[in-house]
């Protein structure tokens, strides 16, 4: 099997579990507006789509292959993808049940800024992003850097609806005040914590 048949697997295997552990998310008390995430998720889809059509040997269209093929550079891109999802997974596990598939608060909501909310704001969606872009450099065609970048499109837009729609629900000074000491998606700065 390929490298990019793996990440095929791999993506399907994410999805799965990550849809079963909905589960155990406790129940949403608050959500924005309906229809305010449907442009956002509908990005990401369209994004899936493209990533995984599958790349083809030769030098024309959007489906080739923009570079020569390396099995072990694809299989090294693959363990960044493996690492990506572990992110993912560690924010969602630090998360607890304040978890949700959509933009909502849940009973007793609060600011998480420790674990992986300690160097971004949306550790989930960075996993997500960086593990569309491994896979995209893995494909290594027109098409699959078009998924990436959709895909990165649409979760920065529900990062942007989410933190309106917190800062709102958590309250300004506090929400503020996490914003300026961490990044939204990629942690390019940290900020040292005041010291008390």
């Amino acid at each position: 099997m390929s490298a990019q048949y793996a990440s095929y697997w791999l993506w399907a295997a994410w999805y799965a579990t990550w849809m079963a552990a909905a589960l155990w998310a406790s129940r949403a008390v608050s959500r924005p507006r309906p229809g305010a995430g449907a442009l956002h998720r509908i990005f990401a889809t369209v994004g899936v789509v493209l990533m995984f059509i599958p790349a083809r040997p030769g030098n024309w269209g959007l489906t080739a292959r923009l570079w020569t093929d390396f099995p072990s550079a694809d299989w090294a891109l693959f363990a960044l993808v493996v690492l990506s999802f572990a992110f993912c997974w560690w924010a969602r596990i630090h998360l607890g049940k304040l978890w949700s598939g959509f933009v909502t608060t849940k009973a007793d909501h609060r600011i998480i800024d420790t674990g992986p909310y300690g160097y971004v704001r949306h550790p989930i969606y960075t996993g997500v992003i960086l593990a569309a872009f491994f896979t995209a450099c893995i494909q290594a065609s027109v098409t699959g850097f078009v998924g990436f970048a959709l895909i990165a499109l649409g979760f920065w837009m529900t990062a942007r609806t989410e933190e309106r729609f917190l800062r709102q629900e958590l309250g300004p000074e506090a929400y503020d005040a996490y914003s300026r000491r961490t990044p939204m998606i990629l942690p390019l700065r940290r900020q040292a914590r005041p010291t008390a």
